[in-house]
């Protein structure tokens, strides 16, 4: 079975919308970096346990090998950084939020994951997952950026939003833009996992666009240094298996762009702390009740969503009782 998947205006308007503030941005494709390859310990082939040939159990997909990893290979490919000075970044800022009817920022957020932090808020079933998933696209379009990492608050969302960006591969491939041109590109995403830390590397060595998914749920404690959970030894402790590297120091050095999802679940102060530890290039929240503001540039509340027929409409009948006693029951 496959799904058809139809494409409507205010999609393309809250892409545009955050895609605008990077106007004058020049296109660098696959900015290369030498990546940390860590220490390489080889191993004794004596040391390796038999295997019985009658006995070849599948591999889990987290063992699957790696189709474009190379381990001897130190290139990696990371974001290209923002040229836009803050003044002209507030001024594409106030650009898009006049062609939005939206209240203009008289000065950028002042304390930002990244460059600049930007709101798009819109109603709750709305399809907030396609909106980034295709601004994700634009971005890789117009300006590049190849490296996103998209934080949502609890596992089942986690497992949506990856469920999502695989269905929707297809669609974005041959008609996401334009009617029926489509990216030419698909993203490679996959879900973070502490016991899979390889999976890093091909997020730093690939040319193609990466998207890394993380809970935050599970990292409320393991964003501090010093946290006790297992999730905040591993990410910021050096890993024997890893190459005696940081994985926090891997996911880093790409400078990602980060998407949080509903961040508003995510726990406030602790969560922007923990996002910085990722050196953002910048941030994008997306949310229809956001409780912390940064600098917004779209916006389909609920009654925009309302009129457009968007969302389910809800008609409430009323009734009235007549020469009812004071013992009688009657329905609610």
């Amino acid at each position: 079975m496959q799904f058809r998947f139809s494409q409507y205006q205010y999609q393309t308007d809250a892409a545009d919308a955050v895609c605008d503030v990077f106007d004058g941005q020049p296109l660098q494709d696959g900015v290369s970096y030498i990546r940390d390859t860590g220490i390489r310990r080889p191993t004794s082939p004596a040391l390796q346990p038999a295997q019985d040939a009658f006995d070849i159990p599948e591999l889990r997909p987290e063992q699957e090998t790696l189709d474009h990893f190379d381990a001897d290979d130190d290139t990696g490919y990371r974001n290209a950084d923002l040229l836009l000075d803050s003044e002209r970044l507030l001024a594409n800022i106030k650009n898009v939020q006049r062609r939005q009817n939206l209240a203009e920022s008289p000065k950028l957020y002042a304390d930002p994951a990244g460059a600049v932090e930007l709101d798009v808020e819109m109603e709750t079933g709305t399809g907030k997952t396609f909106v980034y998933t295709k601004t994700m696209l634009e971005l890789n379009r117009r300006y590049g950026w190849s490296k996103f990492i998209v934080v949502v608050p609890s596992i089942a969302i986690r497992e949506g939003v990856a469920k999502s960006l695989d269905m929707t591969g297809d669609y974005f491939y041959t008609s996401g833009r334009d009617g029926n041109e489509g990216y030419g590109k698909k993203l490679h995403s996959f879900i973070y996992d502490s016991s899979n830390l390889n999976r890093l590397d091909e997020f730093a060595q690939s040319s193609d666009i990466q998207v890394m998914i993380i809970n935050m749920q599970a990292f409320n404690t393991s964003m501090k240094e010093n946290g006790r959970s297992k999730d905040a030894r591993i990410i910021f402790s050096e890993r024997d298996d890893f190459g005696s590297r940081r994985p926090i120091d891997v996911i880093s050095a790409t400078h990602p762009i980060m998407i949080l999802d509903e961040p508003q679940k995510m726990g406030g102060k602790a969560t922007q702390a923990g996002i910085r530890l990722f050196r953002p290039l910048f941030t994008l929240n997306y949310s229809a009740t956001h409780k912390t503001r940064h600098d917004l540039v779209y916006a389909l509340d609920a009654l925009d969503a309302y009129n457009q027929r968007l969302v389910k409409r809800i008609e409430v009948k009323g009734f009235e009782l007549n020469n009812m006693r004071g013992t009688d029951g009657y329905l609610y």
